[in-house]
């Protein structure tokens, strides 16, 4: 359980790191603790979206992992992330990412990000 919060805390920072630095990924509300509050929200989206959805997409997709040396990669990273942008559309969360080469900017920086924080956070079942 704990490994569970930990995973979603970093994946909001990285989520955080990503809206912050690319105007076009965007978190639209009122107040701080609300917008905080929608970036969990959508942590958890992105969580489930990465454990449920990634791997499938990773297993059809893994020919051309092979054939492009892993830069498929990239990709499947960015559609998760449009997922997670649709599915929080879906919920009514003020998350929204503004097209496809945006997604593939924000997945790179959500996954340095994430890996970063999942390095500095104490990783216990």
């Amino acid at each position: 359980m704990k490994n569970f919060v930990v995973k979603t805390i970093a994946n909001a920072g990285a989520l955080a790191v990503a809206i912050w630095l690319i105007g076009d990924i965007t978190l639209e509300g009122g107040s701080t603790g609300r917008k905080a509050l929608t970036v969990i929200l959508v942590a958890l989206i992105f969580g489930l979206v990465n454990f449920l959805v990634k791997p499938v997409v990773q297993l059809l997709t893994f020919p051309l992992f092979i054939l492009t040396l892993g830069l498929i990669t990239l990709v499947v990273n960015a559609l998760m992330l449009l997922l997670t942008s649709w599915l929080a559309s879906v919920f009514d969360l003020s998350f929204h990412v503004e097209g496809f080469w945006t997604a593939v900017l924000g997945g790179l920086i959500i996954s340095v990000v994430s890996w970063a924080l999942n390095v500095v956070l104490p990783d216990e079942n």
